[in-house]
C-alpha cells in the first residue's frame, strides 16, 4: 500500500469506515509503513514487526474482520508503532506505554464518531485499560459480532443447550457439558478429552 499510484483511502475504506480511511493514509505515509491486508489467522487478528534488516514497520490485518474490528486491531497494531518508535524494544510489548499510545491514538476516531453507540460505548469501556487482544474483553467481542457477516449454519457455543453435540469447522465433535467460571466444558467425543471453549466460538450444532 506504498505504491504512489494506487489511492490508498479507497482501498482502506472496503476495510474501515470511510471517514476514518485518510487518518490511517496520514499514519502510513508519515512512519513510512507497510500495511499488508493478510489471510485469516486463528491466533491473531493483526500484527506489527519493528524495523529490522532493511525493512520499515510492517503492519498486518487480517482481510475478513467487520470494519469495525478491522479499524479496532489496525490502531492497536499503530500503537505498538508508536510504542517503539519511542521507547525502542526497553518495554513490555502490552505495558502502560504500548496503553498509553493506544489510547492516544484511538482518541481520534471517538471525536470523529466513528463507531455506533454499542461499539462506542462497550470500545470506551475497554480503553480504560486496554489488554493486548480485544477478544479478551467479552462485552466488547460480543458487541464486535452484531457486525460481522451473518452465518446462518454456525451458533456462538454460549447459545447451545447443556448437553448438546456441536462440531468446528475442521470436523472435531464435542459435547457442551458446564460452565468453569467464563468458559464452556466440552467434552471431544473421539478422544473423550475436556477442552474449554470461549462462549463466542462458532461452531455447527449437531443433530442429537
Amino acid at each position: 500500500m506504498r505504491d504512489n499510484n494506487v489511492d490508498k483511502v479507497s482501498i482502506l475504506q472496503k476495510y474501515i469506515p470511510a471517514p476514518a480511511a485518510p487518518l490511517i493514509v496520514k499514519w502510513i505515509d508519515h512512519y513510512q509503513a507497510e500495511l499488508k491486508i493478510s489471510r485469516s489467522r486463528s491466533t491473531k487478528l493483526g500484527d506489527y514487526r519493528h524495523p529490522f534488516d532493511g525493512k520499515g514497520h510492517r503492519i498486518s490485518v487480517n482481510y475478513n474482520l467487520n470494519q469495525y474490528s478491522f479499524l479496532i486491531t489496525l490502531v492497536h497494531e499503530f500503537a505498538h508503532l508508536l510504542t517503539y518508535n519511542r521507547h525502542k524494544n526497553k518495554v513490555k510489548p502490552h505495558g502502560a506505554e504500548w496503553k498509553t499510545a493506544f489510547q492516544e491514538m484511538m482518541k481520534p476516531f471517538f471525536e470523529m464518531k466513528i463507531f455506533p453507540g454499542d461499539v462506542e460505548s462497550a470500545l470506551a469501556a475497554y480503553m480504560q485499560n486496554p489488554a493486548a487482544s480485544s477478544c479478551s474483553d467479552m462485552n466488547l467481542l460480543r458487541v464486535l459480532k452484531n457486525y460481522d457477516k451473518k452465518k446462518e449454519d454456525l451458533l456462538t457455543v454460549e447459545k447451545l443447550p447443556f448437553n448438546a453435540l456441536f462440531a468446528l469447522p475442521n470436523g472435531r465433535k464435542f459435547q457442551k457439558l458446564d460452565l468453569i467460571r467464563k468458559r464452556y466444558r466440552c467434552l471431544e467425543l473421539s478422544t473423550k478429552r475436556m477442552y474449554l471453549f470461549n462462549p463466542l466460538a462458532e461452531v455447527v450444532k449437531l443433530g442429537e
